[in-house]
């Protein structure tokens, strides 16, 4: 069986129209500088050593070269195999804020990214726990149902955007329902032998603009639902950048009455909901321990055993295009420019070049 691990990377084939124009571009315009300079009679005599046909080997050797190190992005993959995985631990959901106000830029690059890349790092620190994500703001929606497929969760992580959801605004209570719902139609159902521990991980920058979200967190604390909060931002807080499709900056959002908004991060609002919800609180430090923290929590709770599933593996074939890659690279590097008709005039004899 051949497949390939990530063909999103064949998006970078637009690349090699683009180099061949760009090239043939140049090229033309310098060879009308050249005769503009020297002159139509001078020109063509200076310029005889060149071979065209080896400068269009050459491009056509960087082109195909270009494709092979594509193809390797891509990870061409042959064969597979399958192993049964046992897995235990506890269901974790983690419940992500996308609203408008994730967007700003008191850490770096901003809080939304920020948040992207620790849950995939903390996704690394869990295996074995089976993980789900919700994205909400004003509503919420679930991207992942519970899964032990790391890869599949940070294929999820992303693409969150601020688009992941229908409406703006930040709503805690609905992205607690859904949890709960998530955890109800894709967790293990538990019985008399089995008990599983189920956990809602809450990064947000704590700004809910809705009530009712403590007594939601109540409700579900009261059926062994646990909830983990995190915060994301500064007390500081920051304006909301406005970008255009580029991503270039066109201003910061404003309010009814023209001020700039500024927001911060409300970490009383996601202790509380920790709180109530028998968990733990942290906030999110450039280079902290947090995201350790909240595994050794997790850790202490009580695991289960889930049902056995069977990982597939593929053999990875990318070292072919690589190694094709080079070795088109190291030919284009070995074939010159000079043309093997060209005689050197030296005083009143034509010679051959050196």
């Amino acid at each position: 069986m051949f497949r390939f691990g990530d063909p999103s990377a064949f998006y970078w084939l637009w690349l090699v129209p683009m180099v061949l124009a760009a090239t043939l571009f140049f090229a033309r315009r310098s060879r009308a500088r050249i005769k503009k300079i020297l002159g139509e009679r001078v020109a063509p005599f200076l310029t005889a050593s060149v071979s065209s046909k080896k400068r269009l080997w050459k491009l056509i050797l960087q082109l195909a070269a270009l494709v092979c190190f594509i193809f390797a992005l891509a990870r061409p993959q042959m064969g597979e195999s399958k192993q049964e995985v046992h897995s235990e631990g506890v269901e974790l959901m983690m419940v992500l804020d996308v609203s408008e106000s994730m967007m700003a830029e008191d850490v770096k690059p901003n809080r939304l990214e920020q948040l992207k890349t620790e849950m995939a790092k903390l996704i690394d620190l869990m295996p074995g726990n089976k993980v789900g994500i919700v994205a909400f703001a004003g509503s919420a929606a679930l991207l992942s149902p519970l899964t032990t497929d790391p890869n599949a969760l940070k294929m999820y992580l992303d693409s969150l955007s601020t688009t992941s959801v229908s409406s703006q605004g930040t709503n805690f209570e609905k992205a607690l329902k859904e949890a709960e719902d998530a955890f109800k139609h894709g967790g293990v159902t538990p019985d008399d032998t089995t008990k599983v521990t189920r956990v809602i991980l809450l990064a947000s920058d704590g700004e809910d603009q809705e009530p009712g979200a403590v007594e939601a967190a109540k409700e579900l604390a009261k059926k062994g639902i646990r909830i983990f909060a995190l915060a994301y931002g500064t007390e500081k807080g920051a304006p909301i950048p406005e970008r255009d499709g580029m991503g270039f900056l066109r201003g910061y959002k404003k309010d009814r009455s023209g001020q700039t908004v500024m927001t911060t991060m409300n970490g009383n609002a996601l202790r509380e909901l920790a709180q109530v919800g028998q968990g733990s609180f942290y906030f999110a430090v450039f280079g902290g321990n947090h995201l350790q923290k909240i595994v050794d929590d997790i850790n202490k709770l009580q695991k289960a055993q889930f049902e056995s599933e069977f990982a597939v593996q593929y053999d990875e074939r990318f070292q072919i295009f690589v190694a094709l890659g080079l070795i088109l690279l190291g030919l284009e590097l070995v074939l010159g420019e000079r043309s093997s008709a060209f005689q050197l005039w030296r005083g009143r004899f034509e010679v051959p070049p050196r």
